[in-house]
């Protein structure tokens, strides 16, 4: 088998069935099965898949397990030689899944591939290619110096070698998900995909951003503006740099600990004004 394809969804209906036609629309032609892991979703999108999606394994949970839960589930049981991580907000154009195929069979060291992310009003989202967070980008990041962080020098319109493909749409060499193992669980949702492509490159594979397209609705599949979302994007942040660079010098880590839980409380205080309408 070719792809296995994995969505995990959370009380997105609507979205998660026009990404399920489109991907069935993209798998013409190509040797494939597609899961669906919903998180306990309370609209009736289990309803909905069982009956009118019956190509689909459904992977049921009784309680929200978080993204890097969900996904390995179904990665535990797909049977494929690519893997596909695709958020359920997503529209993914007919010939971005042969294209990107294409590529990785070319290219036996790229480990990971992410495309051209589109958001509604057809503006590309800058998330489609990233660096990774080391002290010296993050910091740079959160002072609003985002071009390093997004890659901005890249072409658009060409195949390019960039550092963290986005979980939004994650194409993934199984033999690469084997070697370096699959997401990390201690990240509930954020920062599991800048992890992994971390130790993808560690293990010298190479990650990629191919200039085919999907249509990404951001935000529509997660609530960003509750502090449970506040908690969780910055506990990643703060995982993610424990994790990987906590052997660097106080004079490292210090500083972007506190512009963590300094954006976190500009965060907090944002959500707090809006709810308070000031």
């Amino acid at each position: 088998m070719k792809l296995s394809v994995v969505i995990v969804s959370y009380n997105v209906r609507s979205y998660l069935e026009q990404c399920l036609q489109s991907v069935q629309k993209a798998l013409e032609g190509i040797e494939g099965e597609v899961f669906v892991v919903d998180n306990h979703s309370d609209d009736d999108s289990v309803v909905t898949v069982r009956e009118k999606y019956p190509w689909v394994t459904l992977i049921e949970n009784q309680e929200n397990l978080g993204f890097a839960k969900a996904n390995n589930q179904a990665i535990r049981q797909s049977q494929a030689e690519y893997v596909l991580l695709l958020n359920p907000d997503t529209v993914v154009a007919e010939d971005t899944l042969h294209g990107v195929l294409a590529f990785m069979d070319e290219h036996p060291k790229a480990g990971g591939a992410g495309v051209m992310m589109c958001y509604e009003d057809g503006s590309r989202a800058p998330e489609s290619r990233r660096a990774l967070p080391t002290p010296w980008v993050a910091a740079l990041k959160m002072l609003g110096f985002t071009k390093r962080y997004y890659m901005s020098h890249l072409p658009w319109d060409q195949s390019c070698r960039i550092e963290v493909v986005s979980g939004a749409f994650c194409l993934l060499r199984h033999e690469a998900l084997n070697a370096v193992g699959l997401l990390d669980e201690d990240f509930f949702m954020y920062g599991e995909d800048i992890d992994l492509s971390y130790r993808l490159l560690k293990g010298e594979w190479e990650n990629w951003y191919l200039p085919y397209s999907i249509i990404h609705y951001k935000g529509r599949s997660t609530q960003k503006s509750d502090y449970r979302y506040v908690h969780v994007f910055y506990q990643a942040m703060l995982i993610f740099f424990q994790k990987h660079y906590s052997h660097l010098s106080l004079v490292y880590t210090v500083p972007v600990k506190m512009a963590i839980y300094f954006r976190a409380l500009i965060a907090l205080t944002d959500i707090l004004r809006k709810k308070l309408h000031l």
